[in-house]
């Protein structure tokens, strides 16, 4: 039997996972590239689910034939999925899906696990204090390294550097492009009537399917046999549009690294260097997609609370009714015309009041398209993997 343990020195938690054969492939792949360290996130759509980016390139591809739905599951289960994440349940899941189970935490140790869910919760959700999470052998030492990939052409395989380098810059430091974004920094001055929020919530929205699915999904593409003219198609029509609007919000790194692989494409001659290329991208962007989702301020949004009560539902959407037929006879009301801002940013944020919540509406129904998880990696009896909960 192989025994891995994870703690939080953050939290001053340690846990000891026994790993299994159901999906030995995955399993044999997590054991392989220990230890390691990564910053750990925590799932905010779908309930208590610990998860963090995991630096193996292999897991992006690897086999995994046996799947669960993780809402039945014990706690302490261990996951791996094709988003390069290990996850832990912990609690009541809420998201239907399959996903693919590698171990279990030992059953004295699920009160401390608990213990370090609710901690790394109120990490991501209200204090921003990283907590980094580190995965060794049992009874090893532990220690960290990201594994880096080779191509046969020089400028390629330098390229593969420059991303390796950058990717271990900001593995366990926030990157500082996106901390300035977060404070408001944004040289492009991107975010209408001077708002944040909403510039943060569509690098959101852009970031994990870019890193998810466009080059995760080239990997595993380039693995099928898909033919490399196809490939690098592919790679142009899926990378530039999110990449490019990324850099105007902010991420300029990510850009330009973005022009520098489309503009290397010809020179890679066959699978074996795109999918290294491929998959260092896959791992640098979702590596800048865990610190975006630590630093987004998600607190903000602390008054707005779930209806747990069926009745308090009904009586929400009456009064919704009411309110718009109030306004003319069961009509929407029309939204006002924006009001041109004053020179003073207080004012003027007020005066932009009611088109600010209506361009928000907006806003969010884009960014939730792209935060959709029909955006991601789904699965299929030719792709069992399954995603993460959000």
């Amino acid at each position: 039997m192989k025994y891995a343990e994870i703690t939080w020195p953050e939290v001053g938690v340690t846990v000891t996972a026994e790993l299994d054969e159901r999906n030995a492939d995955l399993a044999q792949g997590l054991w392989d590239a220990l230890p390691y360290r990564s910053l750990q996130g925590h799932a905010l759509v779908a309930g208590h689910h610990l998860y963090h980016v995991a630096p193996i390139h292999s897991l992006l591809h690897l086999p995994a034939p046996y799947r669960v739905d993780r809402r039945t599951v014990p706690d302490g289960t261990v996951f791996c999925s094709r988003l390069q994440h290990l996850g832990i349940k912990y609690g009541e899941l809420t998201e239907p899906m399959p996903a693919t189970p590698i171990g279990r935490v030992v059953p004295e140790d699920t009160d401390a696990l608990v213990a370090a869910g609710h901690a790394v919760w109120d990490a991501v959700y209200t204090t921003k204090r990283p907590v980094i999470a580190e995965v060794r052998r049992k009874g090893e030492p532990g220690g960290h390294s990201l594994p880096r990939l080779h191509a046969s052409d020089p400028a390629v395989d330098g390229l593969i550097g420059d991303l390796h380098a950058e990717t271990e810059r900001i593995w366990l430091q926030a990157p500082p492009e996106l901390v300035d974004l977060h404070e408001g920094r944004i040289p492009s001055r991107a975010g209408s009537f001077e708002t944040v929020m909403t510039t943060l919530l569509f690098v959101n929205g852009e970031t994990r399917p870019l890193g998810y699915s466009c080059y995760g999904g080239l990997v595993r593409a380039a693995l099928d046999g898909m033919p490399l003219d196809s490939l690098r198609q592919m790679a142009r029509l899926m990378a530039a549009t999110p990449a490019e609007f990324l850099g105007y919000c902010g991420l300029g790194t990510l850009w330009a690294f973005t022009r520098r692989v489309l503009d290397s494409l010809d020179r890679v001659g066959d699978h074996e260097d795109f999918v290294a290329l491929m998959a260092h991208m896959a791992l640098y962007v979702n590596c800048l997609g865990g610190w975006n989702l630590h630093l987004f301020p998600w607190q903000a949004g602390d008054h707005l609370r779930r209806v747990t009560d069926p009745l308090d539902a009904t009586t929400a959407t009456t009064a919704t009714t009411a309110a718009a037929t109030a306004t003319g006879g069961g009509g929407a009301e029309k939204p006002t015309k924006p009001t041109k801002p004053t020179k003073a940013g207080k004012s003027g944020r007020a005066g932009a009041g009611k088109p600010g919540r209506t361009g928000a509406g907006k806003a969010a129904g884009r960014a939730g398209a792209a935060h959709s998880p029909t955006t991601l990696p789904t699965s299929s009896p030719d792709d069992p993997i399954a995603r993460e909960p959000a």
